[in-house]
C-alpha cells in the first residue's frame, strides 16, 4: 500500500477511535454534540434571520422590501447577507470568539454560516472589516478575517485580507449610540495602496448592529469605482 494511502487510513482509523473514546461535546452546554459542535437542543435554538428588510437585513415581524430606516435614507451598499439574528445562543459564542480568544467558538459560527443558502450571484472578492493595529496586537486576530477565510475557501472567492485598512484607533462601536457610531468611523478607513478592485465585492464582518462601520466601508469602495458592494455579516442585531 502506498505510504500516503497508508497514512490516510491510519488517520481515519484514529479519528474514528477518538470519536468513540472522546465523543464531541456541545461547545455551549457540554452535552454530547450532534450538529457539528452543538447538541441538538442548542442547535434547535439557533437564531435564523428569516423575516427581515431586503435592503439592510434588519429583523422584522414581517418581511419587507424596505424598512422605514432604509426608506428615509438608502444605505450605500447594494445588498446584505446576514443569515442569523444576534440572539441566543449565537451571541454567547460570538462573545467568546471575539473577546475571549475562543477560536473553537469561531469555527462553530463559520460552519453554521456555510450551511446557509448563499447568494445566487457571488462577489469576486471578499474584504474583511479591519482592526486597527493596536487592537489587533491586543486581540491577536481579526474576527472578521477569521470568518472570511472559510467563506473564501468554500465558495471559491478571492480574499483580500488587508484590502481595507483602518487609519486610526476608534472607541469600540458597542459603547456608542447610533449617531456617535457614524461619527466615530467617519474617515477611519482606506484602501490598501495599489489595490485593484473588481466590479463586485463583499465587505465581511461578524455582527451588523447599526451598520455604521459597514456603511463607511461601502462608501469608500463606491468612491473607488466598485459597481456593486455587498455586506456579508454573520448576524444582524435587532434595532434598538
Amino acid at each position: 500500500m502506498p505510504v500516503n494511502r497508508l497514512r490516510a487510513v491510519l488517520v481515519d482509523g484514529w479519528q474514528r477511535l477518538e470519536r468513540v473514546l472522546l465523543p464531541p461535546r456541545c461547545v455551549l452546554c457540554q452535552a454530547p454534540g450532534s450538529w457539528g459542535d452543538l447538541c441538538a437542543d442548542c442547535a434547535r435554538e439557533w437564531p435564523k434571520n428569516e423575516s427581515y428588510c431586503a435592503r439592510c437585513a434588519i429583523p422584522l415581524a414581517e418581511p419587507a422590501a424596505c424598512c422605514g430606516e432604509c426608506l428615509r435614507q438608502a444605505p450605500p451598499w447594494d445588498r446584505v447577507w446576514a443569515p442569523f439574528r444576534y440572539a441566543w445562543p449565537l451571541d454567547r459564542l460570538e462573545t467568546r470568539f471575539k473577546f475571549h480568544g475562543d477560536l473553537a467558538a469561531g469555527r462553530v459560527l463559520a460552519e453554521a454560516w456555510l450551511r446557509e443558502p448563499r447568494p445566487l450571484e457571488l462577489p469576486q472578492r471578499l474584504l474583511p472589516v479591519p482592526l486597527h493595529r493596536a487592537r489587533l496586537r491586543q486581540r491577536g486576530y481579526n474576527q472578521a478575517l477569521e470568518l472570511a477565510r472559510p467563506l473564501s475557501r468554500a465558495l471559491g472567492i478571492e480574499l483580500a485580507p488587508r484590502g481595507l485598512q483602518r487609519l486610526r484607533a476608534t472607541p469600540p462601536q458597542s459603547e456608542l449610540d447610533g449617531k456617535a457610531r457614524r461619527t466615530n468611523v467617519r474617515g477611519a478607513f482606506r484602501l490598501a495602496p495599489g489595490l485593484e478592485l473588481p466590479e463586485h465585492v463583499a465587505v465581511v464582518d461578524d455582527v451588523m448592529t447599526t451598520g455604521a462601520t459597514l456603511a463607511e466601508c461601502a462608501r469608500l469602495l463606491k468612491r473607488a469605482g466598485v459597481h456593486r458592494v455587498e455586506v456579508w455579516a454573520l448576524a444582524r442585531a435587532p434595532r434598538g
